[in-house]
This record gives structure tokens, sequence and C-alpha cells, in this order.
């Protein structure tokens, strides 16, 4: 089993990133001895919303074009509703997600970010959870949604919102400890 402070984790996001979606979860894996890496389509500088406004920027590490999922042993989603929409338009970022997913790699999506996992074709046949908003789009893609904190369902890891970033934290650091997750491809 891989451990936590030998895994390698890509944090996917663009501009309109919810900003404690995304620098929780970042912070928590760092701490837990992750390596981590911030990655946006274009490698520069994403900048996070908070409450009712623009939040704060933060630092990307890479762009889509300089890395494959070879690299990674997970991939984190932040969710917000710009950051997953705009995130899920673009072919480069939606191909990432899938190679993931279908390398057995986990792959965890919180708040609207399983928008991104609708768009890889991920979905079908999943327990997965989101902001409530967007459950009929989960089931609509054909996963069974959840009303819960966290779900892990193969290495796919899914939770709701802000509220539940310690469970979704310790989830993905539990799921990548377990290995790779065998499943039916993308």
């Amino acid at each position: 089993m891989p451990e936590i402070t030998k895994s390698r984790i890509a944090i996917l996001s663009t501009n309109g990133f919810e900003q404690s979606e995304l620098e929780v979860p970042r912070d928590k894996l760092k701490e837990a001895g992750a390596e981590v890496h911030v990655i946006s389509p274009d490698g520069e500088t994403i900048t996070g919303w908070s409450g009712k406004n623009w939040g704060n920027d933060v630092t990307v590490d890479k762009g889509l074009k300089d890395i494959s999922a070879s690299d990674y042993d997970a991939l984190v989603l932040p969710g917000g509703q710009i950051n997953p929409d705009i995130l899920r338009t673009k072919p480069e970022a939606v191909e990432f997600v899938k190679a993931m997913y279908n390398a057995g790699k986990v792959v965890a999506a919180i708040c609207h970010g399983p928008w991104l996992l609708i768009e890889a074709g991920i979905a079908k046949g999943r327990k997965m959870t989101s902001y409530p908003s967007i459950r009929t789009d989960v089931e609509n893609a054909g996963a069974t949604w959840h009303d819960e904190p966290v779900i892990a369902d193969q290495g796919l890891v899914t939770s709701r919102n802000p509220d539940d970033l310690d469970a979704f934290s310790a989830k993905i650091i539990e799921e990548i400890e377990e290995g790779r997750h065998d499943r039916a491809a993308a």
C-alpha cells in the first residue's frame, strides 16, 4: 500500500474555485506529508471565490500541458460554481480527469466539482454526493446520490460543501493509502 508521505497529488483548478475547497485539502495533504501540486489549464496564478466576492490568489505549480496521469497518485477537484463550470468546457481538463480515473488513481471532487466527473463519463453506476443544487445532474449522469459528508466508491471520493472538508481530506488520505483502485474505465 502506498504511504501518503510518498504520494504526489494534483489539484486541478482555475479561477473561481471555492477558496476553502482548494486551500484546506492542499494544506491537510501537505501536512500529512504528500507532495501537492496546484495545476491550472495554462499554468498561471488563479483566483478563488470567497463568500460573495473574489478571494485570494493561489500560485500554480504547473499547467495541464506539463503533466500526465502517470505523474500523480491522486487528483483533487475543488468546487465553487465558476471553477468546475469552466474546466468542464476544456477538453484537456476532462481528458486528465478521465486518465486519472482510468489509471485507477484516487479522484476526489467536492461541491460542484462532480460536474467534471459527469463530463468525463465517470459518474454512471457510482455512489456519489455533491452540492445539493447539482444532485439532479449527478443522478441524470447515472450515479446514486447520497446526502452524506463524504462518499468513497472504489477510489472515487465526493463531498458536499466546505463544512465537510475535514472528512473529505481524511478520506482522500485513506483512499490513497489503499492503493490502486480497479474499476471499469470511463
